[in-house]
């Protein structure tokens, strides 16, 4: 019983901190992206030791791996998180595709890298099957006639698509 208690816990601070890494996943240019701040304090290094290591690698970053912010878009992201207390962001930050915070875990080569990159793989796909999911839903809704059945045809088909979902195989 002490150890289904403690497994539940560790499941929960799992979860909870999966929850922690999607809410730092961020849609730039129709694609879903971490910000170096971010994945840096998540690796447990400093940002400007995860952009040296970066550049050290260069190759392995193409431009659909990594880009970085112009003025332009960073203003835009800018008032969702703090700034330093020297007056701001000093540099444009860099944006990381899912290849690109995997090749990231290669690059700083420490167990601490790996295992933050296991969970970010893991929120990422979260985040992917979320979108799959409010599509499926768009669409349905759209097919979906008004009046007194459409809910229960609603209702009627999310039941028979979780019944099913683990069946099915979805490809990216």
């Amino acid at each position: 019983m002490a150890k289904e208690k403690e497994l539940e816990q560790v499941e929960g601070q799992q979860l909870s901190v999966e929850n922690n890494v999607e809410s730092l996943i961020r849609v730039i240019r129709g694609q879903q992206v971490m910000l170096d701040r971010d994945l840096a304090e998540l690796y447990g290094v400093e940002t400007r030791r995860l952009n040296e290591q970066v550049k050290r690698n260069i190759e392995r970053f193409p431009e659909d791996f990594m880009f970085q912010l112009p003025p332009n878009e960073f203003d835009n992201l800018k008032s969702q998180f703090a700034t330093s207390s020297w007056g701001g962001v000093r540099k444009l930050p860099y944006a990381f595709t899912e290849q690109g915070v995997a090749m990231l875990s290669g690059v700083l080569e420490s167990p601490t890298a790996v295992e933050a990159n296991i969970r970010i793989m893991r929120a990422f796909v979260s985040m992917r099957h979320f979108m799959v999911n409010n599509v499926a839903f768009y669409l349905f809704n759209e097919k979906v006639p008004s009046g007194r059945n459409a809910t229960w045809n609603l209702t009627y088909y999310f039941l028979f698509s979780l019944k099913n979902f683990s069946k099915k195989s979805i490809c990216f």
